[in-house]
């Protein structure tokens, strides 16, 4: 079932549950995440990332989505995850994406509002949910080094009101691209913002963030956590080892279908330290 992002994350941030917000790169993997949440009845974000939209195009990566979301048998959003280029996500609007994020992380406050505003004026019209952020999470979603500003609870208040976007993403410890869970997640940062600010929070970089700590902040009012990095790693790795098991392996579908179980029991570990399986 195709969904925006905030029929889900509106019940979400309210209760003891985080909706999970998986990358996609690939067909195979796309499906494998899908199974996952069918398979623990829970509610999924599909997200496209700069470079899944390099690899596949805004209109490829849209019918994968939709076209899995659709035929699913637990709620799935479309997400277009970390846009900077306003006609990006404007394109994404039209070929049917359900929610996009417009990154201004970047940018000026001021200057990040605006666009943030023009994003949710044409995306309010065509239904279509917005995430933004306010401070920046560390390193790039390619993983290229970027500094880190940690969100201020104020400045949050301000841009949200300024804004009204339906999630808001916060820099409150985590990095892009970690290879290891070793984030410290800065709790006394997060209970500021979510008593500044009323709107559901996304964390992102989450595949570095220890286990314990993954089902702590769900609970709180964080409704959609994104997870990339760790899926890349077990999708890989898994490649890796099958083609060391079986030298003479020549089936490339039989290579990636056996490869992609690997995300799938991933996404399940994850969704269950979210704590929304059961919540389709």
């Amino acid at each position: 079932m195709l969904v925006t992002l905030k029929e889900l994350v509106q019940v979400a941030y309210k209760s003891d549950y985080a909706i999970p917000a998986f990358n996609i790169h690939t067909y195979e993997d796309a499906v494998a995440i899908v199974k996952g949440a069918e398979e623990m009845r829970s509610p999924v974000i599909l997200m496209a990332s700069p470079s899944a939209i390099r690899h596949l195009g805004i209109r490829i990566a849209a019918c994968i989505m939709n076209e899995l979301a659709e035929n699913a048998k637990v709620p799935v959003v479309s997400h277009l995850d970390h846009a900077t280029d306003l006609d990006v996500i404007f394109k994404a609007m039209k070929a049917g994406f359900t929610s996009v994020m417009f990154d201004g992380s970047n940018l000026p406050f001021d200057e990040n509002v605006e666009k943030t505003k023009l994003v949710v004026k044409v995306a309010r019209a065509f239904g279509i949910s917005v995430e933004a952020e306010i401070g920046r999470v560390g390193r790039s979603e390619e993983g290229e080094e970027a500094t880190q500003i940690l969100t201020e609870p104020d400045v949050a208040r301000k841009f949200f009101e300024l804004t009204q976007v339906d999630a808001l993403a916060v820099a409150v410890g985590t990095a892009h691209g970690m290879q290891k869970q070793e984030a410290q997640i800065d709790f006394e940062r997060v209970q500021q913002i979510q008593s500044a600010v009323d709107v559901p929070l996304v964390l992102h970089g989450s595949s570095g963030v220890p286990d314990e700590d993954l089902t702590k902040i769900s609970k709180m009012n964080f409704g959609k956590i994104n997870i990339g990095t760790v899926l890349k790693t077990v999708y890989v790795e898994r490649i890796r080892k099958i083609l060391q098991e079986q030298p003479q392996l020549k089936d490339q579908i039989k290579l990636l279908e056996e490869a992609s179980k690997a995300v799938t029991e991933m996404v399940k570990h994850k969704i269950s330290l979210l704590n929304s399986a059961g919540r389709a």
